[in-house]
């Protein structure tokens, strides 16, 4: 952990202040840091925008990619005030970054009410035995997509 760590984490850790005390939303803050330098940051704007999927990562991931003009974040570093949730988890995976640094931990967001342990537990349940019903149709038609993708010529490859 160097100094610069601790600043970038501290100022994730503002921007979740921010924004619960704005009303954006939790109380979640993100930095995206490149070459030291902040490039984009982010807090929870779940309930002021009515978007579930606004979470302090995502929002900080999306601003840093559109400033990058690139969909992958791999010279890049994440500072959230909190350890991601699952689906932040998968965001930040498929950003690429080199590290993530994380404040509090789930056990510290279970305490206030974000819970993220029933979302890792359907993860582990047969498709069938999930709480939300999920029906595959059209699978033959859905793959019409999938195999024009494998035949794509020149497509960007992620």
């Amino acid at each position: 952990m160097t100094e610069n760590d601790i600043k970038f984490m501290k100022r994730a850790i503002e921007l979740a202040q921010e924004g619960m005390n704005s009303n954006a939303g939790g109380p979640f803050g993100a930095v995206v840091v490149k070459n030291g330098e902040i490039i984009a940051e982010g807090f929870n704007r779940v309930t002021s925008t009515n978007d579930p999927t606004a979470h302090a990562e995502v929002t900080a991931i999306r601003a840093a990619c559109t400033k990058l003009g690139t969909f992958q974040l791999d010279d890049c570093i994440i500072y959230t005030s909190c350890e991601p949730c699952p689906m932040c988890l998968g965001a930040i995976y498929w950003a690429r970054p080199k590290a993530v640094f994380y404040g509090c931990d789930k056990v510290d967001a279970a305490k206030i009410d974000f819970d993220d342990q029933f979302i890792y537990e359907e993860l582990d349940k047969e498709i069938g035995d999930r709480n939300i019903k999920f029906v595959q149709i059209l699978q033959k038609e859905a793959r019409v997509a999938f195999d024009k993708w494998e035949e794509k010529e020149g497509k960007t490859e992620y």
